[in-house]
């Protein structure tokens, strides 16, 4: 199994190379939905056999040493989120074909690049090629956006260029620091590197704030909001499911593996994810269009999976299952919003409240559809935000302490006001007085073919409050995959020098 992990990268790789240069738009658009489809398909199947005795694989290219080599590197964690951001990938570029954005003859192609990335930045076990792969990530995201954009989406297209090529620049040098220090770049090598203080320390604090400012969190997140919704809804749907979600999990598996979860830096974790929380729930009230309220759920969401990073003293596999369970529920439950949200502008033209009104009369399938997405995001059952949140609610109480008490009371806090945003989104979009009859013809509907991604994935969210348990064993494997360091290192490194020393650091 470990000589096939290349192979999430190399097939969307050549799939968007095929994509490229068939002349056939339904080439095009077939490639577009099996890569995806594979990738979810192959990452289920890696989750299985990760729980068959083979807790970590890894395979190093070209066969050479560990240590010196391109490591991939697998266990449960990132089967787990590559089955999710599979899923994610088709509904959004399914949406794409629908409303007939991939007649752009590159758009699946670029699709199709992204997601390669997506995978070999979950996959990779070095630093340095971390960095390379969020590039492969983020050179065909500068191409949707031009390639789907307005003038207005131009405008927020520039400021997602700016920001991520700054930010990728704080990375790589925080890489090359890493490596003056360390000698490596490696991540098992580096495992319990950064527990103390010290040069390579302040290094990866470097890294860690470049994947924080990807990510979304307070207060380096005003970007998100603001150029998301400025793309087509099926390119923030790629977006918000494979870029902020490969930054938090790369924020996670560094913590685990080189912070060997410090409990120093708790504190600074509770604070910076408290702020985020607050931010993201009541920022989406000053907002005037669907997507740029739903762009502030994602900043409300990316804290609830990262502040169980402070909380892991009592029992670090059950809190990190909670982190993971909620980035599973909001992968799928943000990408059901967005694209529905995209639907409801693909067929009125707009996405603005001042010239949408009465929807929940004139299309009641879309309005349960979004309500229902709504109510998950918020966490209201029967739908997996109300699992997510009680479970992190639960891990973070285990503590017991003022700081377990006061995170429980802003969870509560913030809860409420995504509920606040949400419904002041319903009032503005789904209530109110019909739309003028002689602006907008009352036979004018969301087409069904359009609902059908949104509507899909928010049936995934249904599921997943049904079966509860069965992705709680998930998330419990993907943690313990993630806790075990030293399997980590010798799947990696085996005999290796390095993998002494990595050893003697954890």
């Amino acid at each position: 199994m470990d000589m096939l992990l290349p192979l999430f990268v190399a097939v969307p790789l050549a799939c968007s190379a095929v994509a490229a240069i068939a002349p056939w738009r339904v080439v095009r658009d077939v490639l577009a939905l099996l890569a995806p489809a594979g990738i979810a398909v192959g990452g289920a199947a890696l989750f299985v056999y990760t729980q068959s005795g083979h807790t970590t694989v890894a395979h190093n290219v070209g066969l050479y040493t560990g240590g010196v080599s391109i490591p991939f590197v697998a266990d449960a964690f990132s089967a787990v989120m590559l089955t999710t951001t599979g899923i994610v990938a088709v509904a959004a570029n399914w949406f794409a074909i629908v409303v007939g954005e991939t007649r752009a003859r590159f758009y699946p192609a670029l699709a199709l690049m992204l997601s390669a990335g997506v995978c070999g930045a979950l996959l990779t076990g070095d630093l340095f090629n971390l960095f390379v792969f969020i590039e492969v990530m983020l050179l065909p995201s500068y191409g949707l956006i031009t390639m789907t954009g307005t003038f207005s989406r131009l405008a927020g297209g520039r400021t997602f260029v700016l920001v991520n090529l700054l930010t990728s620049t704080i990375l790589l040098v925080g890489v090359a620091f890493v490596y003056a220090n360390a000698g490596t770049a490696n991540i098992a090598a580096l495992a319990g590197a950064a527990a103390g203080h010290g040069p390579v320390t302040v290094a990866m604090g470097l890294v860690v704030i470049a994947l924080a400012i990807k990510s979304g969190l307070f207060p380096v997140h005003t970007w998100l909001p603001r150029t998301y919704p400025g793309t087509s809804p099926a390119v923030m749907a790629l977006f918000s499911g494979l870029h902020t979600k490969v930054a938090v999990y790369a924020l996670m598996r560094i913590m685990v593996v080189i912070f060997d979860l410090d409990p120093r830096w708790n504190t600074v974790i509770i604070v910076v994810c408290v702020a985020s929380m607050l931010v993201g729930a009541y920022a989406g009230l000053g907002e005037h269009t669907i997507r740029q309220v739903i762009g502030y759920q994602m900043v409300n969401g990316m804290p609830f999976i990262l502040v169980v990073l402070a909380f892991t003293a009592g029992d670090a596999r059950r809190a990190l299952a909670a982190g993971i369970f909620y980035m599973i529920h909001h992968m799928i439950t943000v990408g059901g919003l967005v694209l529905t949200a995209g639907a409801v502008e693909e067929t009125y033209g707009t996405g603005k409240f001042t010239r949408l009104s009465g929807l929940a009369r004139r299309d009641p399938l879309v309005a349960t559809v979004f309500a229902a997405a709504a109510f998950s995001i918020v966490g209201l059952p029967p739908f997996s935000g109300v699992w997510g949140k009680l479970f992190i609610v639960m891990e973070v109480a285990r503590e017991a302490d003022w700081k377990a008490a006061f995170v429980i009371a802003v969870i509560a806090v913030a809860s409420f006001g995504a509920l606040l945003s949400m419904m002041r989104l319903w009032r503005e979009v789904f209530w109110g007085k019909d739309m003028n009859p002689e602006k907008v013809p009352e036979t004018l509907v969301v087409a069904t073919s359009k609902l059908l991604p949104g509507a899909t994935l928010t049936l995934f969210s249904v599921a997943l409050f049904f079966l509860a348990g069965f992705l709680v064993s998930a998330t419990m494997a993907a943690a313990g995959g993630m806790l075990d360091v030293d399997g980590y290192v010798h799947a990696v490194l085996g005999s290796h020098p390095l993998a002494a020393a990595a050893a003697a650091g954890h």
